[in-house]
């Protein structure tokens, strides 16, 4: 369907005139003498772009546009009018105008206007395309039916409008980050920024910079001034993943933001604020490691107001076979396939599989069946190794080669880890050498 202008206007000159100018530039507009007929051409639902006059007969043009915006239309509204008056320009401005332009107007400023308009609103239907996107691929794994699960729903539900801080317990790879985008998209700041950090992941040295920022020379290699996550998520959510690693030294800060919003950048004596939601998670008992002196006891009860536990995939089997299933689908849109399932023999594998991965892995294996299968359903011999085993890792008796032990070894630190860093890490190698292993084993 054409976007099309619909053109508002008492006086049947301006009409024409308007029309013939935008058809000149290849935009096609339909014509209204006033509100209502103006209307009733909106039900087509094919208007992009409304110019409209403020006085006319019945309903006046400021009013009109107070009932589109009060009835949700997905168009720009110019508002146009021959009194000039500042007030005009702020009540039209107030009620949701695009734009404002007095009469006498030039026809080639009108027309860079409302193509003006319409750039805006194709990016702004781009933008709820990729948020929609972003949310359908946060979303995958939030799926089941045990009781664990629709008690996390739940409290989702009943925090997700409120700022409190939250605090996310579980496994590595239980979906701790799908479960704080969820809070953050049913949110009200839902429109504005998510800002996910990885405390395990970055250098501690390093990771005051990363959170608030540093000016430029505040220390060796500042070469310039860099805003902080903390700035970056303003108005919207923080995440901060594996917050046990966080650093004594910055645990004071973390705590004097909660407690008033406030927070410095290296190198800048000056106080900045910033609305900005916090959300953590763990893999750790941080009671444990409040007692042994590696965690602020405070800090840990500004956290702890929510506390959400996810339980490991292991624990709800029932679960799996719909979480495969709409991994697969998305998946198969990724890759531009259709897929029908899977065999029953993959099924009962992956149900024996102790996925010590959780949802991590899993995504892990059914990516990797989704572009190796070339039938509309997986079958048992497109997954790894270790499912034909029934075992997370190849077992002595099984009289494997030590090349299979660490391929299998290797491919079940990666999809508990998801980093390549804390992944070599963990194996003992540095990561040129985990590349190397990967590229090998085709991981």
């Amino acid at each position: 369907m054409n976007e099309r202008i619909l053109i508002v206007d008492d006086d049947e000159s301006v009409r024409w005139v308007l029309k013939k100018a935008l058809e000149k530039d290849g935009l096609e507009a339909v014509l209204a003498k006033d509100a209502a007929e103006a209307f009733l051409r909106l039900q087509d639902g094919d208007i992009a772009v409304v110019l409209m006059d403020i006085r006319m007969p019945g309903m006046s043009g400021l009013d009109a546009l107070e009932k589109v915006r009060k009835e949700g239309r997905n168009v720009s509204v110019i508002i146009m009018t021959a009194q000039a008056t500042m007030q005009n320009a702020i009540e039209a401005m107030r009620r949701g105008a695009y734009d404002y332009i007095t009469k006498p107007f030039d026809l080639d400023e009108v027309t860079i206007l409302v193509k003006k308009a319409l750039d805006v609103r194709h990016l702004s239907q781009e933008v709820d395309t990729l948020r929609a996107e972003v949310r359908e691929k946060y979303e995958e794994g939030l799926v089941g039916g045990t009781s664990a699960m629709q008690e996390i729903y739940k409290t989702i539900g009943r925090v997700a409008e409120s700022d409190a801080t939250v605090l996310i317990h579980g496994e590595s790879g239980t979906g701790k980050e799908l479960v704080a985008r969820a809070i953050h998209y049913h949110s009200k700041r839902a429109g504005r920024p998510f800002v996910a950090v990885n405390s395990a992941a970055i250098p501690s040295e390093l990771l005051e910079s990363e959170l608030f920022g540093h000016e430029k020379g505040a220390f060796t290699g500042a070469v310039a001034r860099k805003m902080g996550k903390f700035e970056a998520a303003a108005g919207g959510t923080l995440f901060l993943d594996e917050i046990g690693d966080l650093p004594l030294a910055l645990q004071p800060k973390l705590l004097r933001f909660l407690q008033d919003q406030e927070y410095e950048r290296l190198g800048d004596p000056s106080t900045r604020k910033a609305d900005v939601r916090i959300i953590t998670a763990t893999n750790r008992d941080l009671e444990g490691e409040v007692k042994v002196g590696r965690f602020r006891e405070d800090l840990f009860y500004r956290l702890n107001v929510i506390q959400i536990e996810i339980p490991p995939l292991r624990e709800r089997p029932q679960d799996l076979e719909a979480l495969a299933t709409q991994l697969l689908a998305f998946y198969g849109r990724i890759h531009h396939r259709s897929f029908s399932g899977f065999t029953e023999e993959a099924t009962q594998m992956m149900k024996r599989h102790a996925w010590p991965g959780n949802l991590r892995e899993l995504r892990n294996v059914i990516e990797r069946a989704s572009i190796l299968c070339r039938s509309e359903r997986i079958d048992a011999e497109y997954l790894p190794g270790p499912f034909s085993r029934g075992e997370a890792t190849p077992a002595v008796g099984n009289l494997v080669s030590l090349e299979k032990i660490e391929e299998e070894h290797i491919r079940r630190v990666l999809a508990s880890t998801g980093s390549l860093q804390e992944a070599a890490r963990i194996l003992g190698i540095d990561q040129a050498t985990l590349w190397r292993r990967r590229k090998q084993y085709g991981i």
